[in-house]
């Protein structure tokens, strides 16, 4: 922490970024009470230049992150977000979640004039409506699975009747990273149509988008954007499916690792061409700065890469993977992006070696959990072993207790895949509570050695 000894206290005068071309922030706030978030802060935390980060609203562990601050005012309250912006001289925003994007946050804050990472409410529709984002895909040229939009019961039935084969049912909106399934026949497509037109995903389920099934290896593609220009992250593989061997109900990610040999240098530049720069552009027709990160999950079919679908935020749990990769340019590069201005922003390194991450689930996740069980932790972090909190909660006496879904996820860097997986285990059996859920084969794409066993 460069300029002050005490980092959370107000700054009278601060030397803007902006009178430094190039420089990164001083204060930052990254916005979101996730995994992902406490991710973000740590990362930018580390970063030279980088005085303090507040996390609004931060979740069980974000406070015991070095440099960092959890602010208890939710995602969604903008004037609430905004004073404090005010009040703590923040220099930038990071918006971490998907909902407060799509709900126009970022609109609301760059109003007062603030440097904001993430896109407004017209570039989140990329994620927050699937019909929106294929449509756009088919104005731009981009590779994607045939599809079928419907907007009632009866249209998606009587298309499934036509159709008459399995498919990929999605609602339209935004369902927290459940509202995709993937049928294995017509019988369980069209049950999975009738529980979205039911209300299973609320809102989100008013019309739903119906996919032929692709088949090959997923790959995550992240895409840092000022609007005009692109830095292209280390690929990713997340694990959706609840199971061992990728089996049972999807998931918002129960692990993943980074970077995946799917992509070489040269996948990752025609994915560069083909899918993203396209898709900027197209925003870009269409009136939309885009400021933020653009998220690409592909699907690499026999016949090429395939857009399964947008994010207009980092994945989860992609960027607790991805964080510990990047070098300490990540905050300049963040604020660049959020000033349309990435060429002044110094080139973004990527650390040697391999990242791997494993979630921690409550008991009964993906479907009703349990909350409240104490966490208790003899793990140590270190430069290449993390512990990264999200559905926990700090309680009055200090304690600290499971509070969602995805409870926390431990990553670790190593030279190869099965080091980083095995240092990232053993940091996994350092944490305890009841009811922990976790799978014990992440990274079986990439690893060598038998999965840990059980005790």
């Amino acid at each position: 922490m460069a300029r002050s000894d005490s980092p959370f206290s107000p700054a009278s005068e601060p030397d803007r970024p902006a009178d430094r071309p190039g420089a990164g922030p001083a204060r930052i706030l990254v916005v979101g009470g996730g995994g992902r978030e406490n991710a973000l802060g740590w990362a930018l935390a580390r970063c030279p230049g980088v005085e303090a980060v507040w996390i609004a609203p931060g979740n069980g562990g974000s406070d015991a992150i070095p440099g960092c601050r959890s602010l208890a005012i939710a995602e969604q309250d903008g004037d609430g977000l905004a004073a404090a912006c005010q009040r703590e001289a923040i220099e930038l925003v990071v918006v971490g979640p998907e909902a407060p994007l799509a709900a126009g946050l970022a609109d609301r804050l760059r109003r007062d004039g603030l440097a904001v990472f993430g896109p407004g409410a017209a570039g989140a529709q990329l994620e927050a409506s699937k019909q929106w984002a294929k449509a756009l895909m088919a104005e731009a040229g981009i590779a994607t699975a045939g599809h079928w939009a419907a907007s009632s019961r009866e249209q998606a039935l009587a298309l499934l009747e036509q159709l008459n084969r399995p498919l990929v049912v999605k609602a339209d909106g935004l369902a927290a990273g459940k509202g995709v399934t993937v049928a294995e026949s017509v019988d369980e497509t069209r049950a999975a149509i009738e529980a979205v037109f039911d209300g299973r995903f609320g809102a989100a389920g008013a019309s739903l988008v119906l996919e032929e099934i692709l088949s090959g290896p997923e790959v995550s593609v992240f895409g840092l954007s000022d609007g005009e220009r692109l830095v292209l992250l280390p690929p990713a593989q997340d694990h959706k499916r609840i199971g061992e061997g990728d089996s049972g109900a999807n998931t918002g990610g129960m692990g993943a690792y980074a970077p995946a040999p799917l992509l070489d240098a040269a996948g990752l530049e025609a994915v560069r061409r083909q899918v993203l720069e396209p898709t900027l552009a197209a925003l870009r027709r269409r009136g939309i700065d885009y400021r933020g990160v653009i998220y690409a999950g592909l699907m690499l079919t026999p016949s090429g890469a395939q857009v399964i679908e947008f994010n207009c935020r980092f994945g989860d749990p992609e960027c607790e993977t991805l964080m510990p990769l990047l070098g300490p340019e990540l905050a300049a590069v963040l604020l660049a992006c959020a000033r349309g201005d990435l060429a002044s922003a110094p080139p973004l390194t990527t650390l040697p070696g391999c990242s791997a991450c494993v979630v921690a689930a409550a008991a009964g996740y993906p479907g009703e959990v349990r909350r409240g069980d104490a966490i208790s932790s003899s793990l140590v972090p270190s430069d290449q072993l993390q512990l990264f909190h999200a559905g926990s909660r700090r309680q009055a006496d200090g304690s600290c207790v499971t509070a969602g879904g995805r409870v926390l996820a431990v990553v670790a860097q190593a030279d190869g895949f099965d080091a980083a997986f095995e240092r990232a285990y053993a940091g996994l059996a350092e944490v305890h509570y009841e009811g922990m859920t976790y799978r014990r084969d992440i990274g079986h794409q990439v690893r060598r050695r038998p999965e840990p066993q059980t005790t």
